[in-house]
């Protein structure tokens, strides 16, 4: 029996980038002492009155078939959550529902997205990126982030890599895997060169309450970028809501209306106790306010801790939940050093590689981990890397 082409598309470098991950929990399941910081998911749990909400829902018969684009009490609630975030002004009608950021992505692509077109990556990316737009039939130009511009976009390099298939460029501010925040005059230099050429941009927004001491910027706030652009963001970082599966795209009423079309296709809409849970955790702004103050906390107790070690360099994030350690000084490359660092000394973080050939010579640590792993991790850590001088 033969497979369809979408299969060979989709099965990309990219698509192994959790192996590491998936054997730091397996070894964690048999009872070792492993410390996992490889993958993006909080140990703490979804806050209670979310919980209780969603039990409720469920209680009160909420369980039936919904709309494929999400219920509207929800809508409005996302739209009031990107006025506080971005101080900009949507309407339901821009807003998509959908199940999780990812299938956001996914729903766009095919959307926006033919065969023959180009898209440019910004590399390092997230790992799904590439498949998912492979999955459209378009192909991905990855853009080269520097290290030594701690992993920001220049608007020269971008300008440069724009040819004649070019149709799109996905944005991820704040950044995964390098925490790097894009700043508005890098971003209004962006939205300009991408309107003179009439492309598309993909915002994945997912980390946009997750900034540490700088401001967010969305490419949709600038004047004649709603039309053009398709922000997506989710309830897993900002609410501790990752299992939820629970996110949406705003973008303007004629492509949010093509995305719903290809959801009816796709699915038959979101859980609706899903949704009002979603709906009630989104009218509580102390909630995401806690979450990045716990990440800045921890990002800066990692950097005081690990930057004492030799042959390690930093990038310090600006926003999101990891770090990009520059490990080229040891003399490993990223997958030996995260293989060997899980043998080793059981600590599991994902090798650069696993986000494109940008992320080379770099792991990505997560800082979603209690305190005490946190600090358990980074003497395991030094251990390893004084053992290899």
């Amino acid at each position: 029996m033969q497979y369809s082409d979408l299969v060979e598309r989709i099965d990309v470098p990219g698509s192994n980038a959790w192996l590491v991950n998936t054997e730091a929990h397996k070894r964690k399941r048999n009872g070792e002492d492993v410390i996992v910081l490889a993958i993006g998911d909080h140990e703490f749990d979804t806050p209670a009155q979310i919980v209780s909400a969603g039990i409720e829902s469920l209680n009160s018969g909420r369980h039936h078939y919904t709309s494929a684009g999400g219920e509207r009490h929800l809508k409005q609630a996302v739209v009031d959550f990107h006025h506080r975030v971005n101080n900009h002004d949507v309407s339901p009608e821009n807003v998509v529902i959908v199940p999780g950021a990812q299938c956001g992505l996914f729903t766009t692509c095919m959307c926006l997205f033919n065969p023959g077109d180009e898209v440019i990556v910004p590399d390092p990316m997230y790992s799904t990126y590439e498949g998912t737009i492979h999955c459209s039939g378009a192909t991905v130009k990855p853009l080269k982030l520097r290290a030594e511009l701690d992993f920001q976009l220049e608007p020269d390099d971008l300008a440069g890599a724009i040819g004649p298939n070019t149709k799109g460029l996905f944005l991820n501010t704040p950044h995964n895997p390098s925490g790097a925040v894009l700043r508005r005059d890098t971003m209004k230099e962006i939205t300009a060169l991408c309107r003179e050429k009439h492309l598309w941009i993909v915002s994945d927004e997912v980390y946009a309450t997750m900034t540490f001491n700088v401001q967010h910027i969305s490419p949709s706030v600038f004047p004649g970028m709603l039309e053009r652009t398709v922000v997506i963001s989710s309830m897993s970082k900002s609410y501790a809501m990752t299992g939820w599966r629970l996110g949406w795209c705003i973008t303007d009423k004629t492509t949010a209306h093509n995305i719903e079309l290809l959801l009816g296709n796709v699915l038959f809409g979101i859980a609706p106790f899903v949704q009002d849970a979603a709906a009630e955790a989104l009218r509580d702004e102390s909630i995401p306010q806690k979450i990045t103050t716990t990440y800045q906390r921890r990002r800066d107790f990692v950097l005081q801790r690990l930057q004492q070690v030799s042959n390690l360099k930093f990038h310090k994030p600006d926003g999101a939940m990891y770090l990009m350690i520059d490990i080229r000084p040891t003399g490993l490359g990223s997958e030996d050093f995260a293989w060997r660092l899980l043998d080793e000394q059981k600590v599991g973080v994902l090798p650069g590689e696993g986000f494109g050939p940008g992320g080379a010579g770099h792991i990505r640590l997560s800082l979603s981990a209690s305190d005490k792993d946190l600090a358990r991790a980074c003497d395991r850590i030094e251990a390893f890397v004084n053992s290899l001088v």
